[in-house]
């Protein structure tokens, strides 16, 4: 497919999992993309072949995401598409047992790094009269027993972000969206699929959702890739969960692995 054909996207967290095979598949498509993450070496890895820049950037800081969308304007003259993919995890101790440090590291990675984007990015959609935003939210924004607290929280405020975003921005031409991942195989969750394998529990990994698995960055992918085209030109302000039906029924407290 080429519905990217001429266009221009910007993906943070470009270097792993789903941020990566969101890159891909967007220049796949035919778009010019700028792949945004915190490792120089992890970009140069995971930049596709192609007419496509990396920048390094802390999302959380709003002078490094202005100079990241600077860049592209000078570059290639327009923003046509942005995955808000940066995230940071924490640990699942009860809040009781939170470093408050945490919570502020977390939200301003996940939560202030979504908006910097959307600002940024979203100023110059709003000039052009249109332009397409997905942030990447999560189950753990939905119910309890996927994330921890200030994850959790995080990603609750991605959603309703994306809400707020899409009302502020909808009569401008520009549609804002999220994608609510379940469990998928990525760097991130990379210890959770370790500790799994390496007590034999491998099988139980996704065994909660109804379609009794876990998903791959790939599936993530193409959700946001769908949101970001035209062919999702009449949605906007929506948080899709892709997650194999996991918040489609009760999990009750405690069978979740």
């Amino acid at each position: 497919m080429t519905r990217f054909e001429g266009k221009v996207a910007i993906v943070t967290g470009a270097s792993g999992g789903i941020g990566r095979a969101t890159a891909a598949r967007l220049a796949a498509e035919g778009a010019r993309v700028c792949l945004v993450d915190m490792s120089q070496e992890a970009l140069d890895d995971a930049r596709p072949e192609g007419d496509h820049m990396i920048r390094v950037c802390d999302v959380s800081d709003e002078a490094q995401v202005a100079q990241v969308v600077t860049d592209v304007m000078k570059e290639w003259g327009r923003i046509d598409a942005v995955a808000n993919n940066a995230g940071i995890i924490c640990s699942k101790e009860p809040i009781t047992e939170n470093e408050m440090s945490d919570w502020t590291r977390v939200l301003g990675v996940n939560l202030i790094g979504v908006a910097h984007f959307i600002k940024h990015a979203g100023t110059v959609m709003a000039e052009q009269g249109s332009g397409a935003i997905c942030n990447t939210a999560s189950v753990a924004g939905i119910r309890s027993g996927a994330g921890g607290n200030a994850y959790s929280a995080s990603k609750a405020g991605v959603i309703n972000l994306t809400m707020t975003a899409a009302c502020d921005l909808g009569g401008l031409g520009v549609r804002v969206n999220a994608v609510c991942p379940g469990l998928i195989e990525t760097n991130m969750t990379k210890p959770v699929f370790d500790r799994a394998r390496a007590s034999g529990k491998e099988e139980k990994l996704g065994s909660r959702c109804e379609l009794r698995r876990y998903g791959r960055p790939e599936e993530i992918a193409a959700a946001i890739t769908f949101l970001l085209s035209d062919d999702a030109s009449y949605i906007t302000g929506q948080a899709l969960p892709v997650d194999g039906g996991n918040t489609a029924s009760l999990n009750l407290p405690g069978m979740k692995f």
